[in-house]
């Protein structure tokens, strides 16, 4: 089956522009208009990314935070309706996760390990539902961006000298590396090319900025990797999206940074080179 192409949508995308600060910079609007613009399956695709931050959004009301990300496909009052026992409005492994915790005994339970921590098993679920995907954008994702969350995660606790095997999601190869591996690198560098940046970022604890600035630019890097050969299709538009998001969290966390981020995303974006390639 061929992509279907956005020549005019990822063309018009170099045309938002924000005030110097992100002022007025709303990712959750652009989201929309992408999604707008969309077929069915690849606006499906769009709301499974995005299905992260619902996960963010359950486990903080869970445990009681009022944090709440706006680029959720969920309202508040939604996800108070999932932890209420709504779980349809959610893709269907995390609705087994979220009734298997809330009914241990239940017939979801057997097939769900209870035993974990809830935040954990809600992720797996997520970055299961990527990988069964038909986009393959986000199957591809879901393999990174868990690889890089272990192993930032096993970084951290191994330096704080926690067990790594607590803060893992998921299973396979890298997971295994991570809890068995004493060596420095946990045996990976040949199979993660970025695992020396992740290590010298967590090693970088007086700075907790650079060393998320510099995990969210492996993001950066390996979302224009993935589509290198993408260029108006869905996975080029995803890409963009994680982009976004980046870009969004630190208008918040550091306006400067974000606008540095943003400026980089706009010179990407262009719609003649996009062209000149193909």
């Amino acid at each position: 089956m061929f992509d279907k192409n956005y020549y005019c949508l990822v063309a018009g995308l170099r045309e938002w522009t924000l005030e110097s600060d992100t002022k007025g910079f709303d990712a959750r609007a652009i989201v929309a208009e992408i999604s707008d613009e969309l077929s069915a399956s690849d606006a499906e695709a769009v709301r499974l990314l995005y299905v992260y931050y619902d996960c963010q959004n359950i486990v903080a009301r869970r445990e009681g935070r009022t944090l709440h990300n706006p680029l959720g496909n969920l309202s508040k009052e939604e996800v108070g309706e999932v932890l209420d026992g709504r779980y349809p409005l959610l893709p269907r492994r995390l609705a087994r996760v979220m009734a298997a915790y809330a009914d241990p005994e239940g017939e979801e339970a057997e097939n769900v390990a209870t035993g974990e921590r809830f935040e954990k098993s809600l992720y797996e679920a997520y970055y299961a539902e990527l990988a069964a995907s038909s986009c393959r954008f986000l199957r591809d994702w879901a393999r990174f961006d868990r690889n890089l969350r272990n192993v930032t995660a096993a970084v951290a606790a191994r330096a704080a000298g926690r067990g790594v095997e607590s803060v893992t999601v998921g299973s396979g190869d890298v997971v295994e590396q991570l809890t068995r591996s004493s060596a420095a690198d946990f045996g990976l560098r040949g199979e993660l090319p970025y695992i020396d940046a992740v290590i010298t970022a967590v090693a970088d604890e007086g700075d907790l900025i650079a060393k998320e600035h510099k995990i969210d630019l492996i993001r950066w890097n390996e979302a224009d990797e993935m589509t290198v050969f993408d260029y108006f299709n869905i996975n080029y538009i995803l890409a963009y999206l994680v982009k976004v998001n980046i870009v969004a969290r630190w208008s918040v966390l550091n306006p400067e940074k974000g606008r540095e981020m943003l400026d980089r995303l706009m010179r990407d974006l262009d719609g003649k080179e996009l062209v000149n390639k193909q």
